[in-house]
């Protein structure tokens, strides 16, 4: 069975940058697109940054600007690069692999790496 490892979350200052990894253990065939999601206390999931198969990158108009998604498909991995943190990125971060294929989408979820940014 696939699943997807996050990495990278932790306390930051307001200001600072990290970089959040997130890798499949397996090629999963089919793979229409990938992002990142974040999750706050008391709010509803959103979706920070994706990237499709074909390479063209979204952005929530929060992030833009200080948000970079990338891919290395050798490694089955994903990156969320963020600069310039602000108290308002705290979230818990969710990479997601969507699959797609005549019969319907699949989604794969990582388990969540909590990022925390004080001000």
């Amino acid at each position: 069975q696939v699943q997807l490892v996050e990495s990278g979350g932790g306390l930051v200052q307001a200001g600072g940058s990290l970089k959040l990894s997130c890798a499949a253990s397996a090629s999963i065939f089919g793979i229409a697109a990938m992002g990142w999601y974040r999750q706050a206390p008391g709010k509803q999931r959103e979706l920070v940054a994706s990237i499709t198969s074909g390479g063209s990158t979204q952005y929530a108009d929060s992030v833009k600007g200080r948000a970079t998604v990338s891919r290395d498909n050798a490694k089955n991995t994903i990156y969320l690069q963020m600069n310039s943190l602000k108290p308002e990125d705290t979230a818990v971060y969710y990479c997601n692999f969507r699959r797609s294929w005549v019969a319907g989408l699949q989604d794969y979820w990582g388990q969540g790496t909590q990022v925390t940014v004080s001000s």
